[in-house]
């Protein structure tokens, strides 16, 4: 029996599916200046998790093995195997673009956080 998944393992997970094409660190700083739609996000969740793909874990570092999809923003996490065609994923659709929301600190450009200083900053 495998280990179960802690919210911080899927953090990572997620931060490294996400971040396998080179530049994704400096898009996702970007995304999170200027803020996105779910619209928006989904699409460059997307784009960075691509068609399909996975890897093994790497537990020294805590990163659990991966299976992610493109479409439908689907990402299974496991410290076994994921088993795509067996089991329901980690995170999909909104789950997905929560985490990211979470992961990089992206706020949806409608969200205005109030100047608690006044402008004294």
């Amino acid at each position: 029996m495998t280990r179960e998944l802690t919210e911080e393992d899927k953090r990572r997970g997620f931060r490294y599916v996400t971040r396998g094409m080179e530049g994704s660190e400096q898009r996702w700083k970007d995304r999170a200046a200027k803020g996105m739609t779910d619209e928006q996000l989904a699409d460059a969740i997307a784009y960075e998790l691509g068609i399909e793909g996975g890897s093994s874990g790497w537990a020294e570092k805590g990163i659990p093995a991966n299976h992610h999809k493109g479409a439908g923003l689907q990402i299974w996490l496991s410290w076994d195997f994921p088993r795509a065609h067996q089991n329901k994923p980690t995170l999909k659709g909104a789950e997905t673009i929560a985490m990211a929301r979470a992961v990089y600190g992206i706020r949806h450009p409608d969200d205005k956080q109030m100047d608690l200083f006044g402008g004294a900053l």
